[in-house]
């Protein structure tokens, strides 16, 4: 017999009792640390505007998708085509992914509802470059100056200020996954707690 103590009560299970529950499900800590390490990793490798693979269309993109739409025999109706049937709609979104590499996302297939939308995506760019490493690229007026690669105060690495600070009693907490291997936190010695 087994006894299971649930706030200060005690219960007697049969020793079988554990045998005979079928388990058709993960255990919670086996799912828990394996899945969120992998999902922290993931995103901290990913970053931002992951889903998405940058795409440069090619100029005869248009004519490609109507290519392939010659031979899936889906020519009735030419580019307003509807796409009605789901497997005939797999089909030639995997034959366009084969042709031109660059896949539709689940989130924008049921938007294609004919072939010129199919057309209209394959000619659309995909651009996957974060805001602010667009403005790197670009000239910035003479009174604005972005800092890419900022300083962060820690009392033990300043060289400046021999580690003192203007907010003795102000901690300096790294929140981001990304920039924790980067950047060191600090936290400030409190007199009271």
């Amino acid at each position: 017999m087994a006894a299971v103590n649930l706030r200060k009560g005690f219960f007697i299970l049969p020793q079988n009792f554990a045998a005979c529950r079928q388990r058709g499900y993960a255990t919670a800590k086996q799912t828990k640390t394996n899945t969120l390490a992998a999902v922290a990793e993931s995103i901290s490798a990913k970053g931002f505007l992951r889903p998405h693979k940058p795409y440069a269309p090619v100029s005869d993109a248009g004519d490609r998708v109507r290519a392939v739409a010659n031979q899936l025999q889906m020519t009735n109706g030419g580019d307003q085509r509807k796409l009605t049937d789901l497997g005939e709609k797999f089909k030639f979104l995997a034959a366009c992914f084969q042709e031109l590499q660059h896949g539709v996302p689940n989130s924008q297939v049921h938007e294609l509802t004919t072939v010129a939308d199919v057309i209209a995506f394959y000619q659309q760019a995909v651009d996957t470059t974060v805001p602010l490493d667009a403005l790197k690229r670009i000239e910035l007026p003479e009174n604005l100056h972005i800092q890419y690669e900022y300083l962060r105060f820690h009392p033990e690495t300043d060289t400046k200020f021999n580690g003192k600070t203007a907010f003795p009693k102000s901690s300096t907490l790294v929140t981001g996954l990304k920039y924790r291997r980067k950047y060191e936190g600090h936290e400030a010695k409190r007199s009271w707690p």
